[in-house]
C-alpha cells in the first residue's frame, strides 16, 4: 500500500548515492612482460541485522526503501506504538526513548548500525551522541531529506512538514539551510506542524474526509507561501501522500527522506564492506525482517502488513 500511496503522488526522484569501491589490488608485471590479474581479497561480509526504530508505522516507509535496495540485508525493526506520538512530547522525554531502544537493539538484537526512522527522535536525540553511546553508525533522516529538498525545488520555495516536536527543534530549517549553501543556490524555507496527522495514520485512516479537511487547515501556511516543493518531514506522512498532493496541487513536488534514507545507508554500508552477502536464488534462504512493538501486536501486525506487506507476519512484543 505504501508503494502504491508514493507512486501515485508527485514524489521527487531519488538522488542516486553512487559507492566507488577502492580498486581492485594485485597488478604485477611479471618478468616475461605479461600482465597478470590477481583476485582482490574477498571483503569480509558482515551478516549481523539492520536495526530500525519509530514511534510507530510511520517508520515502515524507510523499511520498505532499505528492503528494496538492500534486499539481502537482515532487519530488526521496533514500532514504539506504546508511547506514540512523539511529536507533542518533551524532547527530553524523546530523548531517553531514542537511547532505549537503541541499546535494546545494539546489545540485545546485535545490530551492526541503527536507523533512526523517525523525524522527531532524530532531532530530539542527536545523532552524534547516540553513535557515541550505540558503538555502531546511526542514521537519521533529516539530513537526507534536506539535501533532497534542496537539490529538487526549482524556484527556491520549499516548505517542510513535520510535528511539533520536529518543526519547534529548528533542526529542519538548520538542515535545509546547510543544504542550500552545499547545494549553492539559495532557498526560502516555509516551515508547519502538522499535529494529528500521525494519529490518523497510527488508525489507520489515509484517505477519509476528515483527514482532508485536517490537511485543508494544517497546510495552509505552506500553501499560502506559494512553495514548489514539499518535504515530508515526519516518516508517517507518505502514507497520506495523496491527501496532501491533493491539497497543495499538482505543481508542487512531495519530497519523501525514506528513498534518500536508503541510499545513505547502502553508501554507509558499501564503504565499510558491512554489507551482507548476497542470498542464494530461488529456494534460498531469505533476509530475516523481524518487527517489534511496545503497543499492541496484533493492531502492529494487522496495519503493518497493510502498509508494508507480507513482510509483517510475525510482531514480537517490545520488552518494555
Amino acid at each position: 500500500m505504501a508503494a502504491t500511496l508514493l507512486a501515485r503522488a508527485n514524489i521527487a526522484p531519488a538522488r542516486k548515492l553512487r559507492h566507488l569501491r577502492r580498486p581492485a589490488t594485485g597488478w604485477a608485471p611479471p618478468s616475461l612482460g605479461l600482465v597478470t590479474l590477481e583476485p582482490a581479497p574477498t571483503a569480509p561480509s558482515d551478516e549481523r541485522p539492520l536495526g530500525m526504530f519509530d514511534s510507530g508505522f510511520g517508520g515502515l516507509t524507510v523499511a520498505r526503501a532499505v528492503m528494496d535496495l538492500l534486499p539481502d540485508e537482515h532487519l530488526v525493526y521496533v514500532g514504539d506504538t506504546g508511547r506514540y506520538p512523539y511529536g507533542p512530547r518533551p524532547q527530553e522525554e524523546v530523548r531517553g526513548f531514542a537511547h532505549q531502544i537503541t541499546r535494546h537493539l545494539v546489545e540485545d538484537e546485535g545490530v551492526k548500525l541503527v536507523v533512526v526512522a523517525c523525524n522527531t527522535a532524530t532531532a530530539a536525540a542527536g545523532l552524534k551522541e547516540l553513535e557515541d553511546t550505540a558503538g555502531v553508525p546511526v542514521v537519521g533522516v533529516i539530513d537526507p531529506g534536506a539535501r533532497s529538498l534542496a537539490a529538487a525545488t526549482r524556484s527556491g520555495r520549499v516548505g517542510v512538514i513535520g510535528t511539533v516536536g520536529t518543526i519547534s527543534s529548528g533542526a529542519y530549517q538548520r538542515a535545509v539551510a546547510e543544504a542550500a549553501v552545499m547545494a549553492g543556490r539559495p532557498v526560502e524555507l516555509t516551515c508547519a506542524a502538522c499535529p494529528g496527522f500521525v494519529e490518523f495514520v497510527e488508525r489507520g485512516d489515509t484517505g477519509s474526509d476528515q483527514v482532508h479537511v485536517l490537511a485543508e487547515r494544517l497546510l495552509a501556511p505552506v500553501r499560502d507561501a506559494q512553495v514548489d516543493t514539499l518535504l515530508l518531514g515526519c516518516t508517517h506522512y507518505p502514507f497520506l501522500a495523496r491527501t496532501i498532493g491533493d491539497v497543495m496541487g499538482r505543481d508542487v513536488v512531495l519530497v519523501s527522506s525514506a528513498d534518500e534514507t536508503a541510499f545513505e545507508v547502502r553508501a554507509l554500508l558499501g564503504g565499510t564492506d558491512g554489507v551482507a552477502p548476497r542470498r542464494p536464488g530461488p529456494g534460498g534462504a531469505p533476509a530475516r525482517r523481524r518487527f517489534g512493538s511496545s503497543g499492541d501486536v496484533d493492531w502492529f501486525r494487522e496495519l503493518g502488513a497493510r502498509l508494508l506487506g507480507p513482510e509483517v507476519a510475525v510482531v514480537e512484543r517490545a520488552p518494555w
